[in-house]
């Protein structure tokens, strides 16, 4: 097996078949060995009855069905599971990436030695207010706060070696990150492709602005994931006991003035000195705890990556 496709989609029935026809033509035109893996997360109009029906006409599609909508990171989780290509590729079902674009995503993995290829819709054909000028600013955002030097996080059509879709583990909203993932799991070959975008024929996106919020709020995660992900002592700990030495010396300076410096003045209890010492010593000891209790949770962790799986074929 040279390719595997992996396509998450919701609700998008009118687009499939033109979508596999599409990629099939580019298969075997190319002559690659290959595999579709629809992913349909819990579609409601009729997206599954034709993926049953393009598998049994084509022997190289495969679907999976969710139970209800999972959202597109456990999709893709479940799409890499079950993948056997040497490259996998990952694609959106509407019909706005282009599969023309994956016997050079192919070909950039297999004799470039890329580990990951990440399309970049240089042109696109959105709203300029509502997508265009918000995906910029939160791809430059995602690119200093990673380190990884891509233009187009958000973009569906990715390559990928076989090893690095099975080292990862894409969960919660995670998907767009997908190569800072890989990165942080080792794999270093990381490019990007500029790729054709096209306008949505059918059917209306299922994201909205707060696709935008989400994923800065997900950078962040995944920034401090990164960082302090399998050492949480290390920052909840340092914080703690800084918190606590500073609650101490204020403490220790309240103890001295009052029994040498000062032992008729102001009870200890009416200075707000006080107050700082006992906030900062009881904040500096839970953030050590948290600290600690992270380190625990890291070493007995599960994979937290939830679905369920309703129907399979030819799987």
């Amino acid at each position: 097996m040279q390719i595997s496709i992996v396509i998450p989609l919701l609700n998008e029935q009118e687009s499939l078949k033109e979508l596999h026809d599409w990629i099939v033509q580019v298969m075997q035109s190319n002559h690659f060995l290959y595999e579709i893996i629809f992913i349909d997360d819990g579609s409601t109009d009729g997206s599954w009855e034709t993926i049953m029906e393009l598998s049994q006409k084509n022997e190289h599609v495969k679907g999976i069905r969710f139970l209800k909508n999972f959202g597109k990171s456990q999709a893709l989780h479940a799409g890499f599971k079950a993948a056997e290509g040497d490259v996998v590729i990952t694609m959106d079902a509407d019909l706005q990436d282009n599969p023309e674009e994956i016997p050079e995503m192919y070909r950039m993995i297999t004799q470039e030695g890329n580990q990951v290829v990440s399309g970049w819709k240089k042109k696109r054909y959105d709203s300029v207010i509502a997508k265009n000028i918000p995906s910029k600013l939160f791809n430059w955002a995602a690119r200093k706060t990673s380190g990884v030097k891509l233009h187009d996080f958000n973009c569906g059509l990715k390559a990928f070696d076989h090893q690095v879709v099975k080292a990862i583990e894409v969960h919660g909203e995670m998907h767009r990150y997908i190569p800072v993932l890989a990165k942080n799991a080792g794999f270093s070959n990381i490019s990007e492709k500029v790729v054709q975008h096209q306008a949505r024929k059918y059917g209306t996106t299922k994201f909205g602005m707060e696709r935008f919020i989400n994923g800065f709020l997900d950078l962040i995660t995944i920034w401090f994931v990164s960082k302090f992900g399998r050492r949480p002592m290390h920052l909840f700990g340092a914080l703690g006991v800084l918190m606590f030495i500073v609650g101490f010396g204020f403490s220790l300076y309240l103890g001295i003035d009052k029994l040498f410096l000062n032992p008729t003045g102001r009870l200890i209890t009416q200075r707000p000195q006080f107050y700082i010492a006992l906030t900062a010593m009881i904040i500096g000891t839970q953030l050590f705890l948290a600290g600690f209790l992270g380190e625990i949770m890291v070493r007995s962790r599960k994979n937290d990556t939830r679905y369920t799986i309703s129907d399979k074929i030819n799987l």
